[in-house]
């Protein structure tokens, strides 16, 4: 595998800098925040600079079991466990299908991993911010980083703070956690949208929506409807976080405002319809943001890395956006201790990190693609496991894909039975074929996200 260097914003001489640290982490989501931490930990002088101030809004708010091992390794597990809700399952709901289909964590290969939480990001991501300044790092909020600028020995920063003021520090290496912001891939121009899926995100936090009861109350529901998808996010506060995943040709239709167009989106699912009955929308406020997915061609070079979402991002139907970016870091902070440490060592790790970065979206990118295909529904709706195919399905949807657990066999089985089913009913695998692509379609009037606005 050929590794980008960063010749291509490489400067003779670097312009001086007002401060100088090991590493500077632009970013302080839960990629950033975790990297940070860790590389603190080290001993390691680290700036982490944050454009906003904590707690902010952010969606994505359900997390995995894989996750629990990682808050573990960072000293928060009690702290996350504090201000979450747990999740023990999904439920599927589909509206080809009577019944409504229920899935447990523990039902996957290593039945340790039974549990996660469902978070409000604000707090998530405040509490790892937090924890990263207690555990060594200069953590600055309110800073939005202008310009990087790479040289032969590291990276100048140019930011500035909320009120005007500018800053600039010379770092040894620069971690990009912006997420969606991609600063990194957006400068050396090797961000790449991905043409198989193109959606938009419109969501709302609720009161008194009605859950399921008993250990299922916690659950993450996703219900399908004509024009995408909907996430239901118990929280535990006793808000309900309600989203719907709609294709490009459906948002083109807004002829109203968002939080109407929410309304009449909603009224499409009558499961949603019937649990949000008697809910208030929270703040009165729907959201809508552009889900489009991209990826980069690259995740490092020889002074830099990408974590998370800067590098790609994917659709978060099975809520893996929180676990990627912070198991991302984990592997990165061992990727920055090569470089600063043993330069010349730094090339297979680099690779070795490369491949981690393109697994996991790659794994659930097979399965999100075709999420709306009706094979595939009929199999998440009647979940039988011959092979194993539903222990290995299960352990994917925990995040179980780095520890070396043995569910690629039942995986490949998984998806044989998928291309055989599909097979085996032509007539309907064309027409979700053709319908994938009517819905995937660019559409002129979305490009840029440029009706996507709060409301």
């Amino acid at each position: 595998m050929s590794l980008p260097q960063a010749t291509s914003s490489i400067s003779s001489a670097p312009p001086a800098a007002d401060e100088s640290c090991d590493v500077l982490v632009i970013g302080g989501g839960p990629a950033g925040s975790t990297i940070s931490a860790l590389l603190a930990q080290q001993g390691r002088k680290v700036v982490l600079l944050e454009k906003e101030h904590h707690p902010r809004f952010h969606i994505g708010e359900s997390l995995l079991p894989a996750n629990v091992e990682l808050f573990d390794r960072l000293g928060v597990r009690d702290q996350v466990e504090k201000i979450g809700m747990p999740k023990f399952g999904i439920e599927f709901v589909s509206p080809e299908h009577e019944h409504r289909s229920y899935v447990d964590f523990a039902e996957g290969w290593d039945k340790s991993l039974d549990s996660a939480w469902q978070v409000r990001r604000s707090e998530l991501d405040e509490l790892l911010f937090r924890n990263a300044a207690a555990r060594g790092a200069q953590a600055l909020e309110g800073c939005k980083v202008r310009d990087v600028a790479f040289d032969a020995d590291g990276a100048t920063v140019q930011a500035q703070m909320d009120d005007g003021a500018r800053r600039s520090w010379r770092a040894r290496f620069v971690v990009d956690a912006t997420g969606r912001d991609t600063l990194l891939a957006n400068k050396f121009r090797c961000k790449e949208k991905n043409p198989d899926h193109n959606s938009t995100a419109l969501f709302g936090h609720f009161t008194n929506a009605e859950r399921l009861e008993g250990k299922k109350e916690g659950n993450i529901s996703i219900c399908w409807f004509a024009h995408g998808w909907f996430w239901f996010i118990p929280l535990a506060d006793g808000t309900t976080s309600v989203g719907a995943v709609c294709w490009p040709y459906y948002l083109k239709t807004r002829d109203k405002p968002l939080k109407d167009f929410f309304y009449d989106t909603i009224a499409l699912c009558p499961v949603l319809v019937d649990r949000l009955k008697h809910a208030t929308l929270v703040d009165d406020a729907v959201h809508a943001t552009g889900n489009f997915s991209y990826s980069s061609t690259h995740a490092t070079g020889d002074r830099y890395l990408m974590l998370g979402d800067a590098f790609t991002f994917i659709d978060p139907m099975f809520s893996s956006g929180v676990y990627l970016a912070m198991h991302s870091a984990f592997d990165g902070a061992g990727l920055v201790a090569t470089a600063l440490d043993r330069p010349a060592e730094l090339a297979p790790v680099r690779e070795n990190f490369e491949a981690m970065m393109r697994k996991g979206p790659r794994e659930y990118s097979w399965f999100i693609y075709r999420v709306t295909n009706p094979t595939i529904r009929d199999m998440f709706m009647h979940p039988g496991n011959p092979f194993r195919v539903k222990e290995g399905l299960m352990s994917l949807l925990a995040g179980d894909i780095y520890r070396g657990t043995p569910i690629w066999r039942a995986l490949g089985m998984f998806k044989f039975l998928y291309y055989f089913i599909s097979i085996t009913h032509l007539r309907r695998t064309w027409a979700g074929w053709k319908r994938h692509r009517f819905n995937i379609r660019d559409m002129g009037a979305l490009k840029g996200e440029t009706i996507l606005k709060s409301e």
